[in-house]
């Protein structure tokens, strides 16, 4: 896996609506990058919607929020419209993204962890556990500094 300390590995894949997505293109600003199982069960949505319902605040400090699972393009387009997710959600169906930064499961999803990842790229925290525990620790890191 990806260690704090690291330069965050790039990668290209698609996002939600099938457009082409950098990881790249987020430098310069701070990123939540959250890996999780499966698009519309529940854990992912409780963890989804409590970005989203934060997003807000996340914004006003200039960071990005970015969704990766190995769902394709259409459910996680079904599952961002169905919740109103404000922020992309890549489609890691090649399951490469995942394998990249080590948190492929064994049953082929991606485990539940989240890359907190700072302006210049690198990897500052790393958050494994319930979504509950992904959700205060991207808080409390990004949120009240």
């Amino acid at each position: 896996m990806v260690a704090v300390g690291e330069l965050a590995p790039d990668f290209d894949a698609l996002d939600h609506s099938g457009a082409p997505f950098r990881l790249a293109s987020t430098r310069g600003a701070p990123v939540v990058l959250y890996f999780y199982p499966k698009s519309d069960t529940p854990g992912c949505t409780i963890e989804a919607k409590g970005f989203r319902d934060v997003y807000p605040e996340y914004r006003a400090k200039h960071v990005q929020v970015v969704g990766v699972s190995v769902d394709e393009c259409a459910a996680q387009q079904a599952f961002r419209q169905k919740y109103g997710l404000p922020f992309p959600l890549v489609a890691d169906s090649e399951k490469k993204v995942a394998a990249l930064y080590g948190v492929l499961g064994p049953h082929g999803t991606a485990r539940r962890v989240t890359f907190l990842i700072d302006a210049q790229g690198k990897v500052q925290e790393i958050i494994e556990g319930a979504p509950d525990v992904h959700l205060a620790r991207a808080r409390a890191a990004l949120l009240t500094k």
